[in-house]
């Protein structure tokens, strides 16, 4: 199957020091790049973290200190990788709660903004979970009858996932999930516009710091304000505004956390 692009995709997985995304950095990142006319770009690189890597996660990926100490630091590719995946969709596996706002957090040391806006995100994970609930390489045995060789290679675990997704719309495109009592909706759809709708759970921040309400409003949803609406809560108590930006946050967090406080004061003013 070709997925039915209207502008190009890509993939990518990384393999990490650590999963707080607020301290710890990529060591390899690997980006396949589907283009609407089924070109595939595919490119890998190891990255220098600039911090050790703790033996627990090198046991994971197979990637050591040594291994990276003559690469490149993200901020040295970040532009190159920029350009790259600038107007792209984004796809991957469980990229939403992890890969997304990490790669945000390298972008932003880098003093490249980085933004979902505009953009279609596309999460096999959350597909995978949706319909059958297991892990990558079961989805890759499960969906693609083979084994998956290298897992936990970024390389590996980001082909593996191209290929899931292929095989999860010749699966179910034509598969009804029901939403409500009597109405069903065939949610897994050829489509990136249809598939981020589905499997994208947005949250203000990426960190899931900042969330919204059903009104659409953005609340806090950690903490003492918990739940509240967080230009009230700027507005009552400034001061909040000081603690966080000063605090553990992601700089994403801390980025979002500043355009509200911004466009309150404007909305103030006028």
């Amino acid at each position: 199957m070709k997925l039915n692009l209207k502008r190009p995709i890509v993939f990518f997985d990384l393999e990490t020091t650590g999963t707080d995304i607020s301290k710890d950095r990529i060591v390899e990142i690997s980006v396949l790049k589907v283009m609407p006319d089924g070109e595939e770009i595919l490119k890998t690189r190891k990255i220098n973290p600039t911090i050790p890597i703790p033996l627990e996660s090198s046991l994971i990926h197979k990637i050591y200190d040594e291994d990276v100490k003559d690469c490149p630091t993200f901020t040295q590719v970040a532009k190159n990788l920029d350009e790259f995946m600038k107007g792209c969709d984004l796809g991957g596996y469980n990229l939403i709660r992890f890969d997304i706002p990490l790669l945000a957090e390298e972008f932003l040391r880098a003093n490249i903004d980085f933004d979902l806006d505009n953009r279609n995100v596309v999460d096999a994970c959350r597909i995978f979970h949706m319909m059958e609930q297991r892990t990558l390489s079961a989805a890759y045995k499960y969906y693609c009858d083979k084994t998956l060789e290298n897992a936990h290679s970024a390389e590996a675990d980001t082909v593996a996932t191209y290929h899931i997704l292929m095989a999860q719309l010749d699966r179910y495109q034509n598969t009804p999930i029901e939403i409500a009592e009597g109405i069903e909706e065939f949610p897994v759809q050829n489509d990136m516009a249809q598939l981020h709708k589905f499997t994208f759970q947005k949250t203000a921040d990426l960190a899931g710091r900042i969330v919204y309400n059903n009104a659409g409003q953005e609340v806090f949803n950690f903490g003492k304000h918990k739940n509240a609406i967080v230009e009230e809560v700027l507005q009552k108590e400034p001061t909040y505004y000081d603690w966080m930006m000063k605090g553990d946050f992601p700089l994403y967090t801390k980025k979002i956390l500043t355009r509200i406080r911004l466009r309150s004061m404007q909305s103030s003013v006028s």
